[in-house]
């Protein structure tokens, strides 16, 4: 599981289930995703004029050039940590050159540290998340080019 990277393996046959969960699971991370809109109803309408007030002057100017490259999203809920300690250098900056496999950052959900991984090598592009946010699901962490 380590060496691929899986956090659930499924196998079942027809007189044997076996199942093996690490870190974090993603069922029970939806769960808890479909129950937060209920729980907290007042910042998402905070949250949502403040998007489309944003969105038409990227729209009109061009936004096309800012987001060139891959997106690298978070796939988790966490918190974003882009070093591994208080006074180390960041994992990675803009205009680092990175390879497949190597750390970007760190998120940490439910007291666990998950080292998010580059799938592929290339330059980061983008990166504007600072230590200590709180990211969701699908957010995108850096850009790869």
């Amino acid at each position: 599981m380590n060496d691929h990277g899986l956090s659930l393996f499924h196998l079942e046959k027809k007189d044997f289930n076996i199942k093996l969960k690490k870190g974090v699971d993603p069922e029970s991370l939806r769960e808890l995703m479909s129950l937060l809109p209920a729980a907290a109803p007042a910042p998402l309408p905070q949250a949502a004029p403040a998007a489309p007030a944003v969105a038409p002057p990227a729209a009109g100017g061009e936004a096309a050039p800012v987001q060139e490259g891959e997106a690298i999203t978070s796939p988790m809920v966490g918190t974003y940590y882009g070093k591994p300690s208080l006074d180390s250098d960041p994992f990675v900056s803009i205009g680092s050159k990175v390879s497949e496999g190597q750390t970007l950052c760190i998120i940490e959900a439910m007291k666990v540290m998950n080292e998010i991984k580059a799938e592929r090598g290339g330059t980061i592009v983008e990166a504007g998340i600072e230590d200590g946010t709180p990211v969701q699901y699908g957010d995108d962490l850096f850009r790869i080019k």
